[in-house]
């Protein structure tokens, strides 16, 4: 609340956000009440979250980088996630220490599972061979993708980032049950309804790099819809040759929605220059 008080000074939106904090929440028709922090799934928490964690963790650490950082300090948080990347190893081992130190001030503390120290951008795999370990340099998962180390073809780092194969399988599971529930509605609603599942997966995964694995998504969406038609009649089976005019009817191909980093933060002045 003092975090909160910083920001609004209405005394009655104040004292409404403390009530919805006390209110607690339903699960299966009995009230939960909430001892401390904001309510597991309600509406208002991801917000108090994110004004929490600017206070607690993105000004400390714009400060802990001018301070005591001797290389290049970043960090990229999208609500509790968040991944900060480090020039210098004493660098990352004395802010991992020093971080668990301040959540615990404000009661929080780094899930034990997520949080690790690794190697990771231009200089891993040399780094790796230099320290005698074989194999690639590991990978970490961030925002329902896969962040690899990796070569292009002109022989320069390139990140890539493919879907998360737990995300990629529990949605098609997902998908899977849903087809069951609609197996006896026509074609043309499966059709639009499979082309919104699509269009969303394409909107958040279509990442560069991951053409892949949403071409992989949308080959496991033809193959589940055409099973789940085929279970419906046993009269008129459903060959590839008639599926595929059914798929170019209605479902979008798989395509690459965002552009590159460099392209997307890309801003040009009148002089056509560009300025990063």
């Amino acid at each position: 609340m003092k975090f909160i008080e910083h920001r609004i000074a209405d005394r009655r939106v104040l004292r409404l956000i403390q009530k919805w904090l006390s209110a607690g929440v339903m699960e299966d028709g009995r009230r939960l009440a909430t001892e401390v922090g904001s309510p597991q799934g309600a509406t208002v928490s991801p917000l108090l979250a994110n004004i929490c964690l600017h206070y607690v963790l993105d000004l400390w650490v714009e400060q802990w980088r001018r301070r005591h950082g001797h290389g290049d300090i970043i960090i990229v948080r999208y609500a509790d996630d968040f991944v900060l990347g480090f020039q210098h190893h004493l660098d990352a081992q004395r802010f991992k220490q020093e971080l668990r130190e301040r959540l615990a001030r404000f009661k929080l503390e780094l899930h034990p599972e997520k949080t690790r120290l690794l190697r990771f951008g231009q200089f891993a795999a040399k780094n790796c061979r230099e320290r005698g370990e074989s194999g690639a340099p590991p990978t970490f998962n961030f925002l329902g993708l896969t962040h690899c180390c990796s070569r292009s073809r002109q022989g320069k780092f390139l990140l890539q980032r493919h879907t998360m194969r737990e995300r990629l399988t529990a949605k098609l599971r997902e998908l899977k049950l849903e087809l069951r529930r609609r197996m006896h509605a026509s074609i043309a609603e499966q059709g639009r309804w499979l082309a919104t599942v699509l269009r969303g997966h394409y909107a958040y995964y279509g990442v560069p790099t991951n053409v892949v694995a949403i071409g992989a998504f949308l080959n496991e969406v033809i193959k589940h819809w055409r099973r789940s038609l085929r279970r419906r009649s046993q009269r008129r089976r459903l060959d590839w040759t008639r599926m595929q005019r059914v798929v170019d009817r209605w479902l979008p191909p798989a395509r690459i929605v965002h552009p590159w980093p460099e392209n997307r933060f890309d801003v040009r002045t009148r002089d056509k220059s560009p300025v990063r």
